[in-house]
């Protein structure tokens, strides 16, 4: 083509080619975004399998426990997903260090800097570069390791298959080497598995390989998490061991009611037919359903525990041989009562939680009915676990008065009685001391007077109201400082500070306030020898 003479004719070719290279980036840009819709649509289909493959150890381990020699299969599971784990973190560094490269360089994988804004989405940075692809996974050699850990998790994928079942199972394992495409291409100058994958590969296009290998290695985990599901699961139960199992509905039901209870094999109840198992309890056969099971009703007549004896006959049916199994069991029948039962001891204290724990024989939880009443003016609450908890906020108001704890229920009506008590005494205490010798500097190194409750069971703690202290030095008069608080105030510190070997120092009219308590109570006074 010749170049046109005429300027406006040149300006036009020129418009032309531009209009060809912005049409030409276009499509470019169209087709990175099919990549990032496939790469991201690998991520779910990822996320999908690792939630399907994390469920099936727990149901292969419990499957694996009906007999020993399922367990070699429970013991492979760890293995399996250990394998995936690590290959896909491998090519996960693989490519957080690709997009570093290319991003902000930060160190920190897929970092808000690696991404810029294109048409209102977010795109790395780098997602065009190819020379990162083409230096780090063919020149430098990345590529090749790929390759070769990927054929490595192959086979410690497939040792965990059985030597027998391989054959059959290695067409399953998706996690392989394509090594016919590059080898038979139209393109001879590519000359190796990473040449031809690799060079001269934009970032972007690169990631949905990356993202099929971490797909393969997660398929190929829930190949063998199968393959052992399979050998602990079994495709017949073949029935060679057995107990009798009785499963009362109660066993323990009140004077009136009756008591029943379903009889069955536990090896197979759900697996047994009514023609291979028989079932009598004390001599008179009961009738087995289609799963096996057998249901005994007697009525409890008296107060008192009852035993019977229930008898399964079984038919192999494998062997054809009939064998036949008994068991004791017992029930227990009684009257209706109530039972409160404070959990700590037979009294409540003021300013605190006092657990008590309520049961009704025979009376569902939700129809009994707990009040409070009597000293104390207290309150009682149901607890989650269906225990209770007592406030008491006052003392008795006059001698021999108690909190009653009352109880309604279908059938009965019961109240108990407890006492009330405010938290005993606190010890008071200087460090770990009440009273003794203390050297000059720990002395001076408290920073006030604590108060203590000892072996009291409850979560409780009281605090220092004041006190006085006096300090007696040799050869002078004594000296006064009256504290509020159990801290050191100004005037109590400096006496403290004075302290000398041989100085005497009195902790008097000590006040100490405890949960419950109105005012603060006088306890135990101290004296320390300073040397």
């Amino acid at each position: 083509m010749s170049i046109p003479k005429q300027p406006r004719q040149l300006m036009i070719n020129i418009m032309y080619l531009v209009l060809t290279a912005l049409l030409a980036l276009n499509v470019s840009a169209e087709i990175f975004n099919a990549f990032k819709v496939v790469d991201d649509g690998l991520i779910n289909s990822n996320a999908t399998l690792d939630d399907t493959n994390s469920k099936l150890p727990a149901i292969i381990n419990k499957r694996a426990e009906a007999k020993k020699e399922m367990e070699q299969y429970a013991e492979r599971t760890g293995p399996a997903r250990q394998y995936s784990q690590e290959l896909s973190d491998y090519i996960d560094n693989i490519v957080d260090y690709m997009v570093d490269q290319t991003g902000d360089q930060d160190g920190v994988p897929y970092s808000d800097g690696d991404y810029q804004e294109y048409k209102g989405q977010k795109t790395l940075k780098g997602y065009k570069n190819k020379d990162i692809t083409t230096r780090y996974l063919v020149d430098e050699g990345q590529g090749a390791e790929l390759k070769d850990m990927i054929l490595e998790y192959r086979e410690k994928f497939l040792t965990l298959i059985d030597s027998a079942d391989r054959p059959q199972w290695e067409s399953k394992i998706a996690l392989t080497i394509d090594d016919e495409s590059w080898r038979n291409s139209i393109d001879k100058s590519k000359d190796s598995w990473e040449d031809f994958n690799f060079r001269q590969m934009p970032l972007a296009a690169t990631m949905p390989i990356f993202s099929k290998f971490k797909n393969d290695a997660k398929s190929s985990e829930a190949a063998v998490l199968n393959y052992l599901m399979g050998k602990v699961g079994g495709e017949d139960v073949v029935l060679d061991q057995f107990t009798v199992v009785s499963a009362p509905k109660k066993s323990y039901v009140i004077r009136g009611e009756s008591f029943e209870t379903e009889v069955f094999l536990s090896a197979s109840a759900s697996q047994a037919s009514n023609t291979g198992v028989a079932i009598s309890v004390n001599g008179r056969n009961i009738p087995v359903d289609e799963n096996g099971v057998a249901k005994w009703t007697a009525p409890a007549t008296s107060v008192g525990i009852k035993q019977y004896t229930a008898t399964a006959t079984v038919t192999n049916p494998v062997t054809g041989e009939v064998k036949t199994y008994n068991n004791e069991f017992e029930f227990e029948v009684g009257e209706r009562s109530v039972t409160v039962s404070p959990t700590k001891m037979n009294v409540f204290y003021m300013g605190v939680d006092n657990p008590v724990e309520i049961s009704a024989a025979g009376v569902p939880s939700a129809q009994v009915e707990v009040s409070m009443s009597g000293a104390g003016g207290g309150s009682i609450k149901r607890q989650a676990d269906g225990t209770f908890v007592v406030n008491v906020t006052g003392p008795p108001t006059r001698e021999g008065e108690f909190a009653n704890i009352n109880v309604r229920a279908p059938g009965l009506s019961e109240s108990r009685q407890f006492r009330v008590k405010r938290i005993p005494d606190p010890v008071a205490r200087l460090s770990t001391q009440s009273s003794g010798a203390m050297t000059n500097g720990e002395f001076k190194a408290q920073i006030g007077v604590g108060a203590y409750l000892d072996n009291f069971d409850f979560d409780a703690r009281c605090s220092i109201d004041g006190f006085r202290l006096v300090r007696v030095a040799q050869r002078a008069d004594p000296e006064f400082a009256t504290n509020g608080g159990g801290r050191y105030g100004d005037e109590a510190r400096r006496l403290v500070d004075k302290a000398r070997p041989g100085d005497r120092y009195f902790f008097e009219n000590v006040k100490a306030r405890c949960p419950g308590d109105a005012a603060g109570r006088t306890i135990n006074s101290m004296v320390f020898t300073i040397r």
